[in-house]
């Protein structure tokens, strides 16, 4: 089966279907996910924080997030691979954010690269775009941005700050982006986002007026523990799961019952 493209994706928002996107760091986590149907896997740099441990995503390197990107285009036969650009990958110079895009195309097998930030993004979107690589923009929370923002808080706020988040669409949009992350961002503002750009927008914790939806497939599965935001849905609780099932390993080979006669060579 031929990989969903950019064009397929906005087709997708033309034809009104929703458009599903789920991160993925490694190779059987892209399959599981390719196999029910996503449309999109985004190589996030929040392995940083669910994969590495970290409390944010800035210590991520290229290296990491290229690593990350060949495992899940391996893994992965059907969905459009989207890889992060991890801090301070793009945003010292245009060239360093056209080189470091294209490792990841190149190097990491990812169809198209994603960028935070708004109008301060455009030259590096823009230069991108005009080389031959897709790019998603992200507006709202950005958590690379987390200490300039003062934490982890809702975004869009208040009449200027919607508008500005508009206008912000608009010119990643107009810089050439072919889809607009929107997180952690009032449902109304979203909506207004949505209607003001002819791109898809897709969700996270922005409401049901996006073109698409996101969640971290580690969040949606139930495993991690202590993050419970009011947009988070938790498909399953796979961490109770795995516990239990390393628990009864452990007792077992306590007690000796593993291995056992059908475990054993002869």
């Amino acid at each position: 089966m031929a990989r969903l493209t950019t064009l397929k994706i906005q087709a997708m928002k033309d034809q009104g279907e929703p458009i599903a996107m789920v991160t993925a760091y490694d190779a059987t986590f892209a399959s599981l996910i390719d196999a029910a149907g996503a449309d999109l896997l985004l190589v996030g740099d929040s392995l940083g924080m669910v994969i590495q441990g970290h409390d944010t995503t800035l210590t991520v390197t290229m290296d990491q997030m290229v690593y990350h990107t060949q495992m899940v285009a391996r893994g992965s036969s059907r969905a459009l691979v989207v890889a992060d650009m991890p801090f301070m990958s793009y945003q010292a110079s245009v060239s360093d954010a056209m080189r470091n895009a294209g490792r990841l195309i190149a190097q990491g097998g990812a169809q198209a690269v994603k960028l935070e930030g708004g109008e301060r993004a455009v030259p590096a979107i823009e230069s991108i775009v005009a080389s031959g690589i897709p790019v998603m923009g992200h507006l709202g929370l950005t958590p690379q941005s987390v200490h300039a923002l003062g934490g982890f808080k809702v975004q869009g706020r208040g009449d200027e700050a919607a508008e500005a988040l508009v206008e912000d669409a608009r010119r990643l949009e107009a810089a050439g982006a072919f889809a607009i992350v929107l997180e952690t961002v009032p449902g109304h503002v979203a909506q207004r986002v949505t209607e003001a750009v002819s791109v898809p927008t897709i969700g996270i914790g922005a409401g049901v007026d996006c073109g698409g939806q996101v969640l971290v497939c580690y969040d949606l599965l139930g495993l991690t523990n202590g993050f419970t935001p009011r947009f988070l849905k938790r498909y399953e609780e796979l961490g109770r799961t795995v516990q239990g099932a390393a628990t009864a390993f452990v007792s077992d080979v306590k007690s000796r019952a593993f291995p056992g006669p059908e475990h054993t060579f002869e």
